[in-house]
């Protein structure tokens, strides 16, 4: 196993829409060229979690992630149908969505 990374993401606060966001992520419902890109890229498990309108990701990754892998067309048109329901967090640049988080605490002490 490689390491874990974490990421924030905020949703638009609208019910409807943070519904029709998590039926777009429902098992079988992310489009498979999305699911093998990621995948490629040398992501190897993926939860996102979510409260309220605030979304966290926690992704296992290969020791080589990122990989530099050809990004297929369909990729740019799901993260454009994603911006639909997603708004980005205060602090993130321009055009900016998943913001890494800094881990800063374990309950064991590691670093």
């Amino acid at each position: 196993m490689g390491r874990r990374l974490c990421f924030a993401l905020d949703l638009i606060d609208d019910a409807a829409l943070i519904a029709a966001y998590e039926a777009r992520h429902a098992p079988g419902a992310v489009w498979p060229v999305v699911i093998a890109h990621i995948r490629a890229t040398g992501v190897e498990a993926m939860e996102i979690w979510r409260t309220a309108d605030r979304l966290v990701m926690i992704a296992e990754v290969a020791p080589d992630y990122p990989r530099a892998v050809a990004e297929p067309p369909e990729i740019a048109d799901w993260e454009a149908l994603m911006w639909h329901f997603q708004k980005p967090l205060p602090h993130a640049g321009a055009g900016e969505k998943w913001v890494a988080m800094d881990r800063f605490f374990t309950l064991d002490g590691e670093p």
